[in-house]
């Protein structure tokens, strides 16, 4: 637990080796461990891209497609993007999939009128080379809803959360899963730089409306905002 994290290429390694075990059960512990919350987050970050209905939005770090069924069920056109193909083989969604790596992504520039992205931007090997990419890739006017955890502010509810994401996560992971995955991934959250760094970091790259949401008593985060 207290071995440093991997970073770079090693980095990219380990979370690709990570999510092709977790893939088998990866929804079933999902909604084990968030009580069914998930799906809402989900839903949520598909809202608030407010784009027209046909709009084409990409969905980074799909894993098994479930914000691309959400964004079809909204009347968008998804595609699925994921460097893991032991997830991508095990999507349940009728979305084109496509493996590649979301920091070099094989889309021309402009191409999206969207991009989601959940709960993945601790995974990448570069914050500032993914939000670079989204501004690439996203049109002028097109919109992004990026999800991912966070730390509760109230003091009470941090150390709940703390508690809970800490021991009890690696145990259900464990009992449904891979049991080192889940004690990595409450870990990885050391990647996420500040709140306040990350709305910085967007919108010096293009997206000067960014801001960030607060879900669920503040255990998620949802950043949105429209390319200039």
């Amino acid at each position: 637990m207290s071995a440093p994290l991997p970073q770079g290429e090693d980095k990219a390694r380990t979370v690709r080796r990570l999510f092709d075990t977790i893939a088998p059960r990866y929804d079933l512990v999902n909604r084990v461990m968030t009580f069914g919350m998930d799906v809402g987050w989900r839903r949520r970050t598909v809202r608030e891209l407010h784009l027209p209905s046909g709009s084409l939005v990409f969905d980074l770090a799909c894993g098994t497609g479930d914000l691309c069924r959400e964004l079809e069920r909204a009347g968008y056109r998804a595609v699925g993007v994921d460097f893991a193909l032991g997830m991508l083989r095990r999507a349940r969604t009728d979305a084109p999939l496509v493996q590649a790596d979301a920091l070099r992504l094989p889309f021309p520039d402009a191409s999206a009128d969207g991009i989601t992205c959940g709960f993945a931007l601790r995974n990448v090997v570069s914050l500032a080379e993914l939000f670079a990419e989204l501004a690439r890739v996203v049109r002028p006017g097109g919109a992004v809803a990026l999800l991912d955890a966070s730390r509760p502010d109230n003091r009470l509810l941090r150390a709940g959360h703390a508690l809970y994401f800490q021991k009890v996560v690696p145990l259900i992971g464990g009992a449904l899963s891979d049991r080192a995955a889940y004690r990595y991934l409450p870990r990885s959250m050391a990647y996420l730089p500040s709140p306040a760094d990350m709305v910085g970091m967007l919108r010096a790259v293009g997206f000067p409306s960014i801001r960030r949401l607060q879900l669920s008593g503040g255990i998620t985060q949802l950043f949105v905002g429209t390319r200039a």
